[in-house]
């Protein structure tokens, strides 16, 4: 009789024990990870999607890079560039069509992280430097779309700041050169700030570099409220090649303007090239100064 009862036990707790295991077997895999609000670099006329920075809270966070591990690209891909994945385009600092998931390649030598899209625009088609932001971050702006090039007067007001922060570097260039100067209006207030990328030859090797913001005051004049001035010569310049630079690269250049944090006041983000990846920064004005908030990069491939 003892061992018939132990026989028994010992029967109920394997049974039991096998139906535990059933249960944890049967147990469902948990889902995905959802994407996190995101932001990208609209760029390459519109068919190349690059990571630019997640928004948390209303803070601006640096995403997968280039460089990180191939399993951790491979998990960013497989969330983010799923082919058929609408992202809505920022141009103007709003809506203004749609950037479409084509495909992405997480085992790619270069920027395996960054995506093929088709983007149809509603404004202005994205060309050369005229690039955009794509991204699935909820906004409250209700504002137009307001981008455009400077008028004559909005053009000469702005080169004479140029100049005159030439001459302080001990510049005197014959030739002013750019190769964007954008009217937008980050506060929806009727008076466009000027995003501006300019340059002079300083000599056959050496170039001067010139980034800024412009805003209207209330006097009515232009001021920069962020500069940043710089000058690149041959010898710095990783393909040997003085123009590489005048092509566009080291050039700080406007990507476009997106209230991410809320706040009724787009911030502008910017794009810079390089020949191992990309630079991104991100401008929040503070009463009439602007403050870099974000400087992220990118890694692509070694050059």
């Amino acid at each position: 009789m003892k061992n018939s009862y132990f026989s028994r036990v010992t029967t109920v707790v394997m049974v039991t024990a096998c139906f535990a295991v059933s249960l944890v077997a049967q147990k469902p895999k948990p889902l995905a990870q959802a994407a996190k609000p995101i932001i990208f670099a609209v760029l390459n006329d519109g068919r190349s999607l690059e990571p630019l920075a997640y928004v948390n809270k209303g803070k601006l966070e640096e995403p997968v890079n280039g460089s990180d591990p191939a399993n951790i690209i491979a998990a960013f891909n497989k969330n983010y560039y799923k082919a058929g994945t609408a992202y809505r385009l920022i141009f103007g600092a709003a809506n203004s069509g749609t950037v479409t998931v084509k495909s992405s390649n997480a085992k790619a030598d270069c920027a395996p992280n960054m995506g093929t899209a088709t983007t149809k625009a509603l404004k202005t088609p994205l060309k050369g430097f005229v690039m955009g932001l794509a991204t699935n971050v909820p906004t409250k702006w209700t504002a137009a779309s307001y981008r455009r090039k400077p008028t004559d007067a909005e053009r000469t007001e702005v080169e004479s700041l140029v100049r005159a922060e030439f001459a302080r570097q001990k510049l005197t260039p014959g030739t002013l050169r750019y190769h964007n100067l954008t009217a937008l209006d980050i506060d929806n207030d009727g008076k466009a700030e000027l995003v501006g990328s300019y340059w002079v030859e300083i000599d056959r090797l050496t170039r001067g570099l010139l980034f800024f913001i412009a805003s209207k005051g209330s006097n009515g004049k232009y001021a920069f409220g962020h500069k940043e001035y710089r000058s690149v010569d041959q010898a710095n310049v990783m393909s040997g090649e003085i123009k590489s630079v005048d092509e566009g690269v080291y050039h700080e250049l406007l990507l476009d303007a997106f209230d991410y944090n809320g706040d009724g006041v787009a911030e502008i983000f910017t794009y810079t090239q390089s020949f191992e990846g990309s630079g991104f920064s991100v401008y929040n004005r503070d009463g009439g100064k602007w403050t870099k908030v974000f400087d992220g990069s990118n890694y692509h491939c070694g050059y």
